[in-house]
């Protein structure tokens, strides 16, 4: 199976927004022409929620059968089922609270109220993903049709930290992080091999301070060291970006079409 890299500039973030929602919606109504079910991975952040906002706010939202559309997280901070900081929490009231997806359909990282001990939610996660498992990539979690991931500005993806035990286990297909660089200290996060058995990894960056770490990225840069540049759909690696955040990616890297 080819995989390509693929940087697609736009002139700003509201652009970026905009372009990313519409290929998104345009994507799953292709996979749902070939595939009875599909599995999404979310992200947080401010860029994430405002791509899921668009998203629930667009025309072609109606022309969707949602309820044969599975989402699932790549990292979730470890705190209580209704505190705003959690990314389940946003993508909802962003996104899926618009939507008739079936609640079977969303699975969510447990909560620190729901399991205490943070070990027990990482692997209580890990078997809801075996349970969903396909057969197609080796790795006990569901054939991940998009995943969606942030940039950190030190490159992190999902909550696999630079230099962080965290971004080296390849042991597992969900992490117990602890001590993580930026607040909350406690997360929960999908593996590397986790996330690179999707067929399509979707980044999407903003601003200049995400431009080193894309450029180190693509510079082939140690993933242990910079965690983006580990991230390998097993299709297609799409990084979309604005002008700030593109400052430092070679011209021959960019493309001119998706």
């Amino acid at each position: 199976m080819t995989n390509e890299r693929r940087v697609l500039v736009h002139p700003d973030m509201d652009a970026l927004i905009g372009a990313v929602a519409a290929r998104f919606l345009t994507k799953v109504i292709d996979l749902l022409d070939e595939s009875e079910t599909i599995n999404v991975v979310l992200t947080g952040g401010t860029v994430g929620g405002a791509v899921l906002h668009a998203v629930a706010t667009s025309r072609m939202r109606d022309a969707i059968d949602w309820t044969r559309v599975h989402f699932w997280w790549g990292d979730e901070r470890f705190v209580p089922k209704a505190d705003p900081d959690r990314n389940e929490l946003q993508a909802r009231e962003a996104l899926l609270d618009h939507l008739p997806t079936p609640e079977a359909n969303i699975h969510p990282f447990p909560a620190s109220d729901e399991i205490e001990d943070i070990e027990r939610a990482a692997a209580a996660y890990a078997d809801v993903l075996r349970e969903h498992a396909g057969s197609s990539t080796g790795v006990q979690v569901p054939r991940f049709d998009i995943t969606f991931l942030g940039v950190g500005p030190d490159g992190h993806i999902a909550s696999l930290f630079p230099e962080h035990d965290s971004s080296r286990d390849s042991s597992l297909t969900v992490v117990a992080v602890r001590d993580a660089p930026k607040p909350p200290p406690l997360r929960l996060s999908l593996t590397m091999p986790a996330i690179n058995s999707s067929d399509r990894i979707w980044m999407v960056l903003s601003g200049a301070e995400k431009a080193s770490a894309l450029g180190l990225a693509l510079a082939g840069a140690s993933p242990v060291e910079v965690p983006v540049a580990g991230a390998q759909g097993r299709k297609r690696t799409v990084f979309f970006v604005d002008d700030e955040a593109a400052s430092q990616v070679p011209p021959n890297l960019i493309a001119t079409q998706y």
